[in-house]
């Protein structure tokens, strides 16, 4: 693991390794020998890794993904923020749109951790998703630990009308330049965690809300629960919950888990 000069708003080490099992695991190695809040591990490939649920993982070639995670401190919880996983998401969206211009204001953020943008030759009538994100804590730190496709030009079969990429929006190859991308999502997430705008991040992310005011299809709970609710997905509750509304005239329902589809 070694140190790269990145700008580093939070004041805090960057590192780098050219193959690993996961950033989320390196990550917690950080904490364990005391680099301070805000500190990044990346990785050219990582072998393990994985999304919110088990079953999903991240594929791509070495050095096609912007792969890392960022360890936050917040002893004792005490001022963990609320909405994190989606503050992270808006954060990333215009961190996106930061490095690839041509993708300004069509960068969206999908209920609860991805984040979508156009699929080549769609206009805005089709999205795909170009990064995941990954949270998890152990009551002192949190990890966040993000995957986004930045080079690929194309993907397997079975992903290849839901996923997208950075490169295609811009027509030139962006590789090399992936560390712009993590060095202007570190300005954003640091701003959206300690600027005095954060207080509105609901409203800034309900502008990029994906599937916002249209009908969808939500499973609550684990996945594979066989249940469902539809309904007009109406925003964001005051933690981060999905507000649905199932009927016309009624109170939307607030959910904390579960997965969106959309017709």
């Amino acid at each position: 693991m070694k140190k790269i000069p990145l700008n580093n708003p939070f004041s805090a080490p960057v590192f780098y390794l050219e193959t690993t099992l996961s950033t989320m695991l390196d990550a917690r190695t950080l904490a364990s020998r005391g680099e301070p809040h805000g500190s990044v591990v990346a990785a050219g490939v990582q072998d393990a890794g994985r999304g919110r649920t088990a079953n999903r993982v991240w594929k791509a070639g070495k050095g096609q993904s912007l792969l890392f995670t960022i360890l936050l401190r917040y002893p004792g919880g005490a001022s963990f923020p609320p909405g994190i996983t989606l503050r992270t998401g808006l954060a990333l969206s215009l961190a996106i749109e930061d490095f690839a211009p041509p993708l300004k204001g069509l960068v969206q953020v999908k209920w609860p951790n991805d984040v979508m943008i156009p699929l080549p030759g769609s206009g805005s009538n089709a999205f795909g998703k170009a990064a995941g994100i990954l949270t998890e804590g152990d009551g002192e730190n949190v990890y966040i630990g993000i995957g986004v496709n930045v080079s690929q030009t194309e993907f397997p079969a079975d992903i290849r009308n839901k996923a997208a990429s950075i490169a295609p929006a811009l027509g030139a190859p962006v590789s090399a330049a992936r560390f712009r991308l993590l060095e202007a999502f570190l300005n954003r997430l640091h701003a959206e965690l300690t600027s005095r705008q954060n207080g509105n991040w609901r409203e800034r992310l309900e502008e990029r809300l994906y599937m916002k005011g249209r009908r969808i299809r939500f499973i609550p709970g684990a996945a594979g629960s066989g249940k469902a609710v539809e309904g007009i997905l109406r925003g964001i509750g005051p933690g981060g919950e999905l507000l649905i509304q199932s009927r016309p005239g009624t109170e939307s329902e607030a959910f904390v888990t579960g997965e969106l589809e959309v017709y």
